[in-house]
C-alpha cells in the first residue's frame, strides 16, 4: 500500500489553495467572514449553556477527525466529512460557526490544508454556508415534523447534502469570479459534489442516529423536540464527563482508521486536475505536520495517526477554552445586569 498516496488524498477536498483564488476575492470573503465570526462569538457569549461548553470542544475534534477519512465516491475521486449540518443540527448556529471556523483554520496553518490567503474563503464555504444551511433550513423542518426522530434523520440527511452542494456552489462562484471559465468549473463541480454529498447524509444520519438514542437532553437544539423536560433538568456534570470521554474516543477511533482513508483526489483537486488548472496552487510559505504527516515519523500510517490525535487535541482544548471564557463573560454580564 502507497501511504504517501494515502496522505496526498487527505489533502484538498473543497480546501482551496492559494493561487485559486485573485487577490480581490480573497479579501472580499475574508471580510464576510471575520463579519460573521464576529457576530458568532457575540451571539454565543449570549447563548451558551453549560451543556454546550464540553460539546463544543468534542464536536470540534470529532468533525477534524472525520474529515481524515477520505471515502471513495466515483471514478477514481473521494469525498470526506464537512460537518456543517451536523454540527448546526447539535450545537446551533452561533456555536457550529465557530467549531467549523477553527477546524478550517487550523487545517490551513498547522496542516498546510487549504491556502493562508484562502482562508477566509475556505471557513465562509465550509463552516459559515454549511451551518447556515443546516440551522435555517433544518431547524422549521424539525418542527414541521413534530420532533419525529424519523423526521430529523431525514432532515440530517437532506441538509447535510444540500450543505455540501452549497460549499461546492460557493467555491465554484469564486473560483469563476478569480477566472476560470464557469463552463469548465460548474458542471464539473457540481456533479461531483452530488455524490460526496450522500456520503456527508449517511454520516450526518449515524451521528444524529446515535446521539439521539444516547443522550439528546446534552443538546439544546434537540432537546425542545426530543425531550421537552430535558432542558429543565439539573446538569449532570458526571454524565457530561461521560458524553465527552465517549466522544473524544470516537475521534480517536477516526484519527486511528484515517491510514485507510482513500487515496484518491477529492472533489476540487479532481477537477483542478482534470480541468488543468492544478497547477495554479502554490505551495504554502512554511511547513509545519504537511499533508497529516509529523515529519520526524515520515510517511508512515503512525505519522498520520499521529497528527490526526495532535489536530483533535488542539482543538478540543482550543474550543473548550473559548466557550468557558465566552460563558464565563455572559454569567459576568448577567450579573452586573
Amino acid at each position: 500500500m502507497n501511504w504517501q498516496n494515502i496522505a496526498d488524498g487527505l489533502v484538498l477536498g473543497l480546501h482551496i489553495p492559494d493561487g485559486f483564488l485573485s487577490a480581490p476575492v480573497a479579501l472580499i470573503w475574508w471580510v464576510l467572514t471575520i463579519g460573521a465570526l464576529a457576530l458568532a462569538v457575540q451571539r454565543v457569549g449570549v447563548e451558551l449553556n453549560e451543556r454546550q461548553v464540553p460539546l463544543m470542544g468534542v464536536m470540534a475534534a470529532f468533525i477534524f477527525a472525520g474529515q481524515m477519512l477520505n471515502f471513495p465516491v466515483l471514478g477514481g475521486t473521494s469525498g470526506h466529512l464537512l460537518g456543517g449540518a451536523l454540527a448546526a443540527l447539535l450545537l446551533g448556529p452561533w456555536a457550529g460557526v465557530l467549531v467549523m471556523s477553527a477546524v478550517v483554520t487550523l487545517q490551513a496553518l498547522l496542516f498546510q490544508d487549504g491556502g493562508l490567503l484562502a482562508i477566509g474563503a475556505n471557513v465562509f464555504n465550509m463552516g459559515v454556508a454549511t451551518v447556515a444551511i443546516g440551522y435555517l433550513l433544518g431547524m422549521p423542518l424539525l418542527r414541521t415534523f413534530g420532533g419525529k426522530r424519523w423526521g430529523l434523520m431525514l432532515i440530517g440527511f437532506i441538509t447535510a447534502w444540500l450543505s455540501v452542494m452549497a460549499a461546492a456552489l460557493l467555491t465554484s462562484l469564486q473560483l469563476v469570479f478569480s477566472g476560470l471559465s464557469a463552463t469548465v468549473v460548474f458542471p464539473a463541480m457540481i456533479f461531483v459534489h452530488a455524490f460526496i454529498g450522500i456520503g456527508e447524509g449517511l454520516i450526518t444520519v449515524a451521528a444524529l442516529a446515535f446521539v439521539v438514542s444516547t443522550r439528546p437532553d446534552l443538546v439544546s437544539s434537540l432537546a425542545g423536540f426530543l425531550n421537552k423536560e430535558a432542558l429543565q433538568q439539573p446538569v449532570d456534570k458526571r454524565t457530561i464527563g461521560l458524553v465527552t470521554f465517549v466522544g473524544l474516543g470516537f475521534a480517536a477511533l477516526a484519527a486511528l482508521l484515517s491510514p485507510l482513508a482513500s487515496g484518491d483526489p477529492d472533489g476540487l483537486e479532481r477537477v483542478a486536475e482534470n480541468q488543468g488548472f492544478l497547477e495554479r496552487a502554490m505551495d504554502a510559505p512554511y511547513t509545519i505536520i504537511p499533508d497529516y504527516t509529523v515529519p520526524f515519523l515520515g510517511e508512515t500510517p503512525l505519522s498520520t495517526i499521529a497528527a490526526g490525535m495532535i489536530g483533535l487535541l488542539i482543538l478540543f482544548a482550543l474550543m473548550y477554552g473559548l466557550a468557558l471564557v465566552l460563558r464565563g463573560r455572559s454569567s459576568d454580564s448577567r450579573t452586573r445586569s
